[in-house]
């Protein structure tokens, strides 16, 4: 393959990171033209398309090759430029990082405010079920992610950060008018229930986890709530009952807003850090924190 013009490379990562053509446009401060010219050239250099024209734009598996590349020379290059004193080379380091909801609302921004900012740091967090944040990794778009994946991305380093735990909760009322007058695991399932979007499956693994045989299927009636806080407040205020981080639901439950459904039942989803294997002082630097943050957040142990 012929060597890849630098100025068509960010120029590729600029419109990954900004979704569209016109975007990426105002960030380089040149024309959407000049953006489509560069694009194009770029494919025809590597013989291969390398964006599916969607919106937002979204990287082949090519494309996913090409913006990993760039995101390393960008970092690559702005510490250089900072260790050589060159003008342009002293602004903050950008890091976009990958992490699930409940993290986010939780422990991971705490952990963020410890990271010294000497030089300064950017943080770019992209929200995703930590089933999912892997993916980020792999089209190139972030440099690390918290993830319940222990298989490390091709190009990337995995560390265990702990045990995420949830809790089964409800209203009182809510239990009284749903789970009353039977076995939990006969009234579970058929139970009005608290989701956070479509590919949350945690509340159906614990109600087959209550069948003898695991084969019990999850309420039809299921209401989406797409963020950690309205999550939780969703299940307190009775719509339906819940898997609520350990973190969130200890404060319901001393307060007596909402009540455990089994006793001693919790889940446990494993987390973990994966970060590109790439020589950034920046990255090593939040790495290393996030890690000690979580140490003292997490469960240890096997889930």
């Amino acid at each position: 393959m012929k060597e890849l013009p630098h100025d068509q490379v960010r120029t590729l990562l600029a419109v990954v990171d900004e979704g569209t053509f016109d975007a990426a446009a105002a960030v380089l401060h040149v024309t959407p033209s000049a953006v489509s010219q560069r694009i194009k050239a770029l494919e025809e250099r590597t013989g291969r398309v390398l964006l599916m024209r969607t919106k937002p734009v979204r990287p082949t598996e090519s494309g996913q090759v090409v913006v990993r590349f760039a995101r390393r020379l960008a970092a690559l290059e702005r510490d250089a430029r900072t260790e050589l004193g060159i003008p342009g080379g002293a602004g903050p380091a950008r890091l976009p990082l990958a992490v699930n909801a409940d993290s986010l609302a939780t422990w991971f921004l705490p952990a963020l405010t410890r990271v010294p900012q000497s030089p300064p740091i950017c943080f770019e967090l992209h929200r995703e079920d930590e089933t999912h944040t892997a993916e980020l990794l792999r089209e190139g778009r972030v440099m690390a992610a918290v993830t319940s994946s222990a298989e490390p991305v091709a190009g990337c380093t995995v560390r265990p950060l702990g045990l995420a735990r949830y809790l089964p909760v409800a209203t009182p009322r809510f239990a009284a008018l749903h789970l009353a007058g039977g076995p939990l695991e006969r009234r579970l399932p058929d139970a009005p229930v608290v989701v956070f979007d479509r590919r949350d499956e945690l509340q159906d693994r614990f109600v087959r986890s209550l069948a003898r045989d695991g084969t019990v299927a999850g309420s039809l009636l299921r209401h989406q709530v797409p963020t950690s806080e309205g999550f939780r407040d969703a299940v307190a205020a009775g719509l339906g009952w819940g898997l609520v981080p350990e973190a969130q639901a200890e404060p319901l439950l001393r307060s007596g807003a909402v009540v455990e459904l089994a006793q001693g039942r919790r889940v446990d989803t494993p987390l973990y850090w994966q970060q590109w294997k790439l020589d950034v002082p920046a990255l090593a630097l939040v790495a290393e924190t996030v890690v000690a943050a979580a140490a003292e957040a997490l469960h240890r142990g096997r889930p």
